[in-house]
């Protein structure tokens, strides 16, 4: 199994554990963060679920799916999720979600570029995407700002509790964001 641990200037990644229930149901229960997610805000029992699935997951080979605590390098902030596609294995999608007391920080941007490192550094990703609603603006400067590219939109892509929902790809590929590292 390989155990997560990244570290940037102001953020950490981390695998989620059964102590992090509490700090990540402040995200995933939360109704304004959950407003452009596909689901409603989640229960305690939701929430628990979700950890005890990402830390069953961890253990798989080859593992697919990273659900990380992130981390102001001392408490639970928010949650980032790398799926690597089954039949394209270099490829994966991204999805992320913090407090609402951590927004408008350039906390979210910090989270999008650190993803994008351990993506592509030490797991040997070429493209890393992400979809987002179309109304989320904050997502989009986060991930355009981080070095992702607008792709496009695919109508009428996600189911919500309001009813079908475009979304709005970005992506990064790892030569194009390792030279704008440079």
């Amino acid at each position: 199994m390989r155990c997560v641990h990244v570290s940037g200037p102001r953020l950490t990644l981390r695998d989620v554990s059964s102590d992090d229930v509490d700090a990540l149901l402040a995200v995933y229960g939360d109704p304004a963060v959950t407003e452009h997610m596909p689901f409603p805000p989640r229960t305690r029992d939701e929430v628990a679920a979700i950890v005890a699935e990402a830390m069953t997951t961890a253990q798989s080979e080859p593992r697919r799916l990273y659900v990380l605590a992130v981390t102001d390098h001392h408490h639970v902030i928010g949650v980032a999720r790398l799926h690597i596609e089954a039949d394209h294995p270099h490829s994966a999608e991204i999805g992320l979600g913090l407090r609402p007391d951590q927004w408008g920080r350039g906390i979210g941007t910090d989270l999008v570029r650190l993803v994008l490192s351990f993506g592509f550094r030490q797991l040997g990703l070429h493209r890393i995407w992400g979809a987002r609603s179309p109304a989320n603006v904050p997502a989009q400067l986060a991930m355009l700002t981080a070095g992702m590219v607008e792709e496009g939109r695919i109508r009428h892509h996600v189911h919500t509790p309001s009813g079908w929902r475009d979304s709005v790809v970005h992506s990064a590929l790892e030569d194009e964001w390792a030279g704008a590292r440079d």
